[in-house]
């Protein structure tokens, strides 16, 4: 893949049409204007693309300016990837020429939203990436015409990536090799340990919002895209249930450091920390 800065209006409607193709949105006008990204661009946003051999776009990844306490920094509102491109790196390439960029112009923070319950995402964004999130966005971007958002409200994470920090460089130079985490990271408490089985699928376990520990570990399905499609009654209650405590725990002082991925068990585990 060919990963490269673009600008022009064509290439604008180019992003537009993968955007399309891979959010399938009903309403035109929830995808990104491309005359508007154009614009952004002159005034410090950043887009990305992807090219396969046949110079194809395959993936993209877009930001703006803004600001954070004062401090400018870039928000990064999209980033796709072609279903028949998954898997091979490219989300990951274009998060780092993104990096890149954004350390060229003097910045060193990039943030953006993801769901607490897309599991593969917050692998990706903690485990490969090193974001931190201290902040849950409630029902942020209300009703969404996409398939892949239907069913649920559109809670959000908002990750901080900090990208000249220790923490990212470490994570970023761990790619491919084994993750190794300190003992007590395991020994936390599981807040909310997940119930029986049904039909293949966990149920949200009852929480407990009282530990006060240094470290706690939250519980989420893997699957949420099949179970939204499925049994959107039990994507609701994984929702609300999760809203809970993530809301309770940010509120104490805690926020995300860390995502475990239990491939093999059909769930994963967010990290809580408690700030000093």
């Amino acid at each position: 893949m060919d990963v490269r800065r673009l600008s022009t209006l064509a290439e604008c409607r180019e992003v537009a049409a993968l955007e399309q193709s891979i959010w399938g949105y009903a309403v035109a006008t929830e995808l990104m204007p491309p005359p508007v990204m154009r614009v952004a661009i002159r005034r410090g946003a950043i887009l990305l693309g992807g090219f396969d051999e046949a110079g194809a776009l395959q993936g993209f990844v877009y930001s703006t300016p803004g600001l954070k306490a004062g401090a400018p920094m870039q928000w990064s509102h999209a980033l796709g990837v072609a279903r028949n491109a998954r898997g091979a790196g490219l989300g990951r390439r274009l998060k780092l020429a993104q990096r890149e960029a954004t350390i060229g112009m003097g910045l060193d923070l990039v943030e953006w939203t993801f769901d607490p319950l897309q599991a593969l995402n917050a692998h990706f964004n903690f485990a490969t990436l090193g974001v931190v999130v201290e902040e849950y966005d409630e029902n942020a971007y209300g009703e969404s015409s996409s398939p892949l958002h239907s069913g649920t409200p559109t809670d959000r994470f908002v990750a901080a990536w900090r990208v000249t920090t220790a923490h990212v460089e470490r994570r970023l130079d761990a790619h491919h090799q084994p993750m190794v985490r300190d003992s007590r990271v395991m020994a936390a408490p599981v807040v909310n340990p997940a119930g029986e089985r049904d039909v293949g699928r966990l149920l949200p376990g009852e929480a407990n919002l009282a530990h006060d520990g240094q470290r706690v570990l939250v519980e989420i399905p893997t699957g949420f895209d099949g179970m939204l499609s499925t049994d959107t009654g039990l994507a609701l209650a994984w929702r609300l249930s999760t809203r809970r405590i993530f809301q309770s725990y940010f509120e104490r002082g805690y926020r995300v450091v860390d995502f475990l991925l239990a491939r093999g068990a059909d769930r994963g585990y967010y990290l809580l920390a408690k700030q000093p």
